[in-house]
């Protein structure tokens, strides 16, 4: 069973084009357990609030780009149906024929190409659905795959998360973050910037922090918090000298650290605009159903059922800053019991630690 694959009940109906469901009125408020649909003509539309009242016992969470380092992916040579995730994506990403090999850039480096934006996004969601491979095998990982009922990822994890959700393709998925990458790039090239994890302030501080950085830098230089990560812990991203303005400030601030993320672009802010519209093309061309299980949105902390909806937040996703702490907070609070960090890094194990020191979560292919 690949990463994406659904339950063989709905897999057949999904393939049939047939989704459970039943009919009703539009002033309806009413939902259905399984999926909800609406015939406006020919066209099929999903009721966008289905999984609004989902209730979490299990998670997948899946890291983001920052969390590569090299030797990741190692043990994905020992699990042949991990190991064949690496193989399906040189061929699907063009590596075969110029020999290029990612599992052993993942795991062997150089640093500098595994650290590209254009390499570093397609590795880290092959890492990451090859993890869920990864805790398959172990013995009863298959029983723990079943019961998960919740998933997201912080920024680029989110595509890992729909993949497995179903939303899309494990191929499809690849694609779209490999188109990701280059459009990314190319945004970077045209505006360099950075990003910068400042450590021991809160969110308005931190917010303070940015206002006073931005009094000194003209407009291509201006920064803002692009990832809301945790209590103490958030990224602000912008042109260099705002970044480097930010870092200089952040002790008069009383921040306890900062550290520069191993980015080469001013990610989740306006500098990335122009990759939005390379991505809704993309997305515009690419087949989503709705997930067979929530899956939490990094724009605004919520689940989404409709794939026409799902696709405008993941245009947006690009130039809009992460809600993290949201979202690791919502689920806590709704009674989440367990959770699984899949892929490189412990990055996200450590904040769901730091937020409640008793939540359980493993992690599973990080290093």
């Amino acid at each position: 069973m690949s990463v994406a694959s659904l339950p063989s009940s709905l897999s057949s109906l999904r393939s049939s084009g047939t989704l459970p469901s039943r009919c009703i009125s539009l002033n309806n408020p009413s939902r259905s357990a399984v999926f909800m649909r609406v015939s406006v003509g020919s066209q099929i539309v999903v009721d966008d609030a289905l999984f609004a009242d989902y209730k979490p016992t299990s998670a997948f969470l899946f890291p983001g780009l920052g969390t590569q380092a090299v030797g990741m992916g190692k043990e994905a040579e020992n699990v042949p149906a991990a190991a064949e995730l690496f193989k399906k994506a040189n061929n699907i990403l063009g590596y075969a024929e110029t020999c290029f090999d990612l599992l052993d850039v993942c795991i062997n480096g150089p640093k500098g190409k595994l650290y590209s934006t254009v390499i570093s996004q397609p590795a880290i969601y092959v890492t990451s659905l090859a993890a869920v491979e990864l805790l398959r095998a172990r013995c009863g990982g298959q029983q723990i795959v079943d019961s998960v009922d919740v998933t997201c990822g912080l920024s680029l994890g989110e595509y890992a998360a729909l993949a497995f959700a179903g939303a899309f393709s494990f191929e499809d998925g690849l694609k779209l973050v490999q188109l990701r990458g280059e459009a990314l790039q190319e945004a970077t090239d045209a505006a360099k910037g950075a990003m910068v994890s400042i450590i021991g302030l809160d969110s308005e501080t931190v917010q303070q922090l940015c206002d006073a950085a931005n009094q000194e830098v003209d407009a291509a230089d201006k920064v803002q918090i692009a990832n809301y990560l945790c209590p103490g812990n958030y990224a602000v991203s912008g042109g260099l000298k705002g970044v480097e303005a930010v870092e200089a400030k952040a002790k008069s601030f009383k921040a306890r650290m900062t550290v520069r993320l191993a980015v080469d672009g001013a990610f989740h802010t306006s500098f990335m605009d122009p990759a939005v519209t390379r991505l809704e093309a993309a997305l515009a061309a690419t087949e989503l159903r709705t997930p067979r299980i929530p899956v939490i949105s990094n724009v605004d902390a919520q689940p989404h059922a409709d794939p026409d909806t799902i696709k405008k937040i993941l245009a947006r996703h690009v130039v809009s800053p992460v809600q993290w702490e949201t979202t690791v907070k919502t689920l806590l609070t709704k009674g989440l019991k367990k959770s699984y960090q899949l892929g490189p890094g412990k990055v996200i194990a450590g904040i769901v630690k730091r937020m409640d020191k008793s939540a359980e979560i493993d992690n599973i292919g990080g290093l």
